[in-house]
């Protein structure tokens, strides 16, 4: 991993904080999430290792862990 990413790994406690800001794009595990809001409510949707669409909230998103930039 270089310097340059920014990166929260599951239970670290510290780090950056996913974004707030309607259509943010992070990555986890691979794959690209887009935050979107429904109903007030926020969740972060995008495709599973199949390519079935998939939502994950923010706390499920936190567990797994995340990244700004993809990792190859």
């Amino acid at each position: 991993m270089s310097t340059e990413t920014i990166s929260h790994q599951a239970g670290s406690g510290s780090g950056p904080t996913l974004p707030t800001a309607p259509c943010s794009v992070v990555w986890s595990q691979g794959h690209a999430y887009v935050l979107e809001y429904t109903g007030g409510a926020a969740r972060w949707v995008g495709l599973d290792a199949f390519g079935r669409p998939t939502a994950l909230s923010p706390t499920a998103l936190e567990r797994q862990g995340w990244t700004h930039r993809r990792e190859d």
